[in-house]
């Protein structure tokens, strides 16, 4: 492992939902130690070079607090519907998560509203969180509190995640499967894509359906991104993305975020850690073919998500670094890929 740490700025992780839910007794001031589980901490941050990202808001259909969540695609319970009068109030519990760890870092960790925002506090060296809702359960259908989210900091989100609501469906986590298995946008799914392009607010199509997809990608001005997705072609889970689909994405100069979870990186779709890192090589190789060394960056999915060994938590990003190289990736290519692609991107969109 070389010893310059290359900056990383990744595009999805559910890290104020393990902190939101007290799992293994973590909570806001936790975060400032490191810890020996889960897969984000400042600390382990540092360490890696992990210095900003897409952090998730996520509702799940079932939880208990201090209890790790089993999201196991055999049990129906994981992926039931969720009310509004559930999701709002804890997406906003989420928020002060957030802001609970921004006051306590003293100035080391930044919510920002902004690109601009994020690079000045990444150069500082300091940690820029921009927030996302995963799955807009706690949205109106008339989006009346959209714009108090935004005032809070949102600045992306993806519809549906891997279930129905009364935006759109969401593709479930069945292998192998195609990514059409459900239905498009709602009504108030398609006004909502109209009015994030509108407010400046990135829409993430990774966990739709291909029904869906299709339907963003007619009605977006934007770039098209899919933050935690990978390529159907390798692994044939419905969560990844078919050729017609990146050729879409490449078309509208958008990205997709590479996931470090096995059962998406693994032709088997087998959920073993013991993956190696050449599968997360063979997915961003493809995809580079696919997308172009502007529309690849990275998607880890930390703390939502079993992750190959050989990274193991955010302290590992310098392994895949070196992995990269090894692979013959340039460091212009390879900074592109950890940090500036995302950035710019999210200044194509407006924010």
């Amino acid at each position: 492992m070389t010893d310059a740490l290359i900056p990383v700025f990744d595009g999805h992780n559910d890290t104020l939902l393990r902190l939101a839910l007290g799992r293994a007794g973590r909570d806001a001031r936790s975060f400032f130690d490191e810890g020996k589980t889960g897969h984000i901490d400042l600390p382990r941050a540092r360490r890696g070079g992990f210095c900003g990202g897409l952090f998730a808001m996520f509702t799940p259909s079932r939880m208990s607090e201090g209890e790790e969540l089993e999201l196991s695609p055999r049990d129906p319970a994981n992926f039931a519907p969720v009310s509004r009068h559930v999701a709002e109030p804890f997406t906003q519990r989420m928020i002060e998560m957030a802001r609970s760890v921004e006051v306590l870092s003293g100035g080391d960790v930044v919510i920002a509203r902004s690109v601009a925002e994020a690079r000045l506090a990444m150069s500082d060296g300091k940690l820029a969180i921009l927030l996302h809702v995963e799955g807009v359960e706690c949205l109106k259908t008339d989006l009346s509190n959209l714009h108090g989210l935004y005032q809070a900091g949102l600045r992306s989100l993806g519809p549906v995640w891997s279930r129905k609501n009364e935006f759109g469906d969401g593709v479930p986590m069945s292998f192998p499967s195609s990514p059409d298995t459900g239905s498009g946008l709602t009504e108030a799914g398609r006004d909502l894509i109209r009015a994030c392009n509108t407010m400046g607010i990135m829409v993430d199509l990774s966990h739709i359906t291909e029904k869906g997809f299709w339907d963003v990608a007619r009605l977006s001005t934007k770039p098209l991104v899919a933050s935690h997705s990978n390529v159907h072609a390798i692994c044939p889970s419905p969560r990844n993305l078919t050729d017609r689909q990146l050729e879409a994405i490449r078309a509208s100069g958008g990205l997709v975020g590479v996931n470090f979870h096995v059962g998406f990186l693994r032709p088997d779709g087998q959920q073993n850690s013991a993956t190696d890192l050449d599968q997360v090589v063979a997915h961003t190789d493809y995809l580079l073919e696919k997308l172009g060394e502007d529309g690849v960056a990275l998607g880890s999915d930390f703390d939502g998500c079993t992750v190959p060994d050989a990274i193991g938590d955010v302290a590992g990003l310098p392994h895949l670094i070196d992995r990269y190289r090894l692979a013959g990736y340039g460091e212009e290519l390879i900074r592109k890929i950890a940090a500036e692609n995302w950035l710019s991107l999210l200044e194509r969109t407006g924010i």
